[in-house]
């Protein structure tokens, strides 16, 4: 008989033409949290290639493995959607206390990065009311595929996905009032582009809401691999051109931290400051091998 584990696990996609991995549920959710449902396995890659936009993404540079010491983790396919919407999530994570501690306001134009299914983007879109809007990012098609269909199921029409580039968001620049990632950045393997991208995108006094598992609390049951301490947010977002304005540590397993864009930075910006650790898949930094192989338990 096969463990539970082998019977739980699926098939990990191909990565896809830009080169980024891809990883199923089960790899993220510790068992001491309980199991996810059984995902299958895809039949072919056409979607995840559509994923990477065409051609497009063969001009891009090879994904990072690592970054400042992390190890970047693959990102949870479409399959695994259903985890994103459990039912215990509201207990886990106090999903309603992280909205209201993101202070949206009606009016405003927020983002919801790496949308998934829309969990948080339908609730977001409540939030902000019909002069709002709200940007729903993803890099999977048949996540936004999802979302569309729990649109046009609640006729909510303050919403507009948004399909990602691996190492560009699509936004608009200087028209985002709030970008909330959730459990997403620790997988971006464009972590500098991407926060470049964003980083354009904000207004004047806009807001990146940044919630990732607490590497630091041993009892949160989430894979190493997929948790952030504060240190290394810190780490990485300081050198991007962000500062922190906020903390709030109220959450059962999150850290959820406030970053503005810091305009010293670009004061002091010289070329190659924000370029940071650009190192192709086979490589890794030697310094940051300890970092690296805790990551991996």
């Amino acid at each position: 008989m096969l463990s539970l584990k082998h019977s739980l696990a699926v098939l990990v996609v191909a990565a896809t033409s830009a080169g980024i991995a891809c990883i199923d549920l089960c790899d993220v959710y510790s068992v001491r949290a309980g199991e996810p449902p059984a995902v299958a396995a895809p039949a072919d890659n056409d979607s995840a290639a559509e994923a990477s936009n065409g051609a497009q993404d063969d001009l891009l540079p090879p994904p990072l493995q690592f970054y400042k010491g992390r190890e970047i983790a693959p990102y949870m396919t479409y399959q695994g959607a259903e985890w994103l919407s459990r039912k215990t999530r509201q207990q886990e994570e106090d999903c309603t206390l992280l909205l209201k501690a993101l202070k949206i306001k009606p009016g405003q134009v927020v983002c919801d990065m790496g949308c998934g299914n829309g969990f948080y983007t339908l609730r977001m879109a409540r939030l902000v009311g019909d002069k709002g809007r709200v940007l729903a990012v993803d890099i999977q098609p048949e996540m936004l595929s999802m979302l569309d269909k729990h649109l046009k199921g609640k006729h909510i029409e303050n919403v507009e996905p948004v399909l990602s580039r691996p190492n560009d968001p699509g936004l608009p620049a200087g028209k985002v009032d709030l970008i909330l990632l959730v459990d997403v950045y620790h997988e971006f393997s464009y972590p500098e582009q991407m926060l470049r991208a964003m980083r354009k995108s904000l207004k004047p006094r806009g807001r990146i809401a940044l919630a990732e598992f607490r590497l630091e609390d041993p009892t949160v049951p989430i894979k190493l691999l997929h948790k952030m301490s504060k240190e290394q947010i810190l780490k990485e977002y300081e050198p991007n051109g962000f500062k922190l304005v906020e903390q709030f540590d109220d959450l059962p397993w999150q850290h959820l931290m406030f970053f503005e864009r810091d305009e010293a930075a670009d004061a002091d910006a010289k070329p190659g400051d924000a370029g940071g650790e650009a190192k192709p898949l086979d490589s890794r930094p030697q310094a940051d091998s300890d970092d690296a192989a805790r990551s991996r338990k």
